[in-house]
């Protein structure tokens, strides 16, 4: 049902409203990003100012098209067109780059098993179940498990959100009292190789499936900390390998239901010392309309996998289940640090 022209006259238009809503309803912009992203333009611009048709000979692209890619971006921040044909970086432009300390390209990649499963969107809405399984007709690990080069795309998006994390969450909490820590589920060891560049006397477990951890003496060599991390591949529903003091889980609990959540604390618990701690880095849902990034990642559970961001209470429940007691709960701009110990 249309609604009458001639009823607008007669009301008051909140154009700032209207725009608001199709400004958070685009998919041009966030579409055309990830393709500049993978194009590597940023990188193109590093010396400075050049002419559009320099940067597509450079990577091999179309001219014209590339020009109106950027114009697009530049009207939002991204690049700006210094004289007609010539683009120069701004600082979200710059952000874009390989080589920045805290680049954001892998993070603005275009993983496309991803896009098609946000396409039906509206299933896992419909039937609360997952939609990336209806699309793709099998679950997202092992969807990833049987494709290196996604796989790998997936670990260097991790690898820039844990750059950020770490931002988050180094202050926030006393890691320096840390003898050893595991990092269980840790990918491909970036926040673990953080925390001990950071802390000298701090030793690292990083422990994950095997083809995940394939690339972490590189990632520990790079920051010269190979020599202060043990890197185990496994299962963690199997086992947790022991030896470590604290026992970090970043955003791995909210990925799971409760059994088989509860049932990888159980294993963490079996190896954990008495005066030992797990800590969980993740979302932890609270209720009211302020914004928060645990909202959003709230949804990607229900599409890519199923599950969800829990609150305090559903936490202490599932830690409950594997004889842990939830003992406080720190929050950052970026995730929670949420500490439990043996009950």
């Amino acid at each position: 049902m249309h609604s009458d022209p001639r009823s607008v006259e007669n009301n008051s238009v909140d154009l700032d409203s209207m725009f608001r809503l199709l400004e958070l309803a685009d998919y041009i912009i966030p579409f055309t990003i990830r393709t500049i992203v993978g194009l590597g333009v940023s990188d193109q611009l590093i010396a400075g100012p050049r002419s559009v048709e320099d940067v597509a000979a450079a990577i091999g692209v179309h001219a014209p098209s590339l020009h109106r890619a950027l114009r697009a971006l530049a009207c939002k921040g991204i690049f700006t067109e210094i004289r007609p044909g010539y683009f120069s970086l701004t600082p979200m432009a710059e952000l874009l780059r390989t080589d920045h300390p805290l680049s954001l390209r892998d993070v603005c990649s275009l993983p496309v098993a991803d896009i098609q499963a946000w396409c039906r969107f509206d299933y896992s809405v419909r039937t609360g179940d997952v939609a990336f399984d209806r699309v793709h007709g099998e679950h997202y690990w092992d969807y990833l498990a049987s494709r290196p080069d996604e796989n790998a795309q997936f670990g260097n998006a991790m690898a820039a959100w844990s750059r950020l994390e770490l931002l988050a969450v180094a202050d926030a909490y006393d890691w320096g009292n840390i003898g050893t820590v595991a990092d269980v589920g840790g990918g491909n060891g970036a926040f673990l190789a953080g925390l001990l560049a950071r802390h000298a006397g701090m030793r690292g477990i990083l422990f994950d499936q095997t083809h995940v951890v394939a690339s972490a003496e590189e990632v520990m060599r790079s920051v010269g900390v190979s020599d202060r991390c043990e890197i185990l591949g496994g299962d963690f529903f199997e086992l947790a390998p022991a030896g470590a003091d604290a026992y970090v889980l970043k955003r791995i609990v909210y990925s799971w239901n409760d059994e088989r959540a509860a049932q990888l604390l159980s294993n963490i618990r079996s190896v954990l010392p008495p005066d030992g701690r797990v800590l969980i880095l993740e979302p932890v849902r609270r209720e009211g309309n302020a914004f928060e990034v645990g909202k959003l990642l709230d949804l990607q559970m229900l599409v890519l996998g199923g599950y969800r961001v829990r609150d305090r209470g559903e936490l202490r429940q599932v830690l409950a289940r594997a004889c842990l007691h939830l003992t406080r709960v720190i929050p950052t701009p970026m995730i929670a640090i949420v500490e439990a110990r043996s009950l």
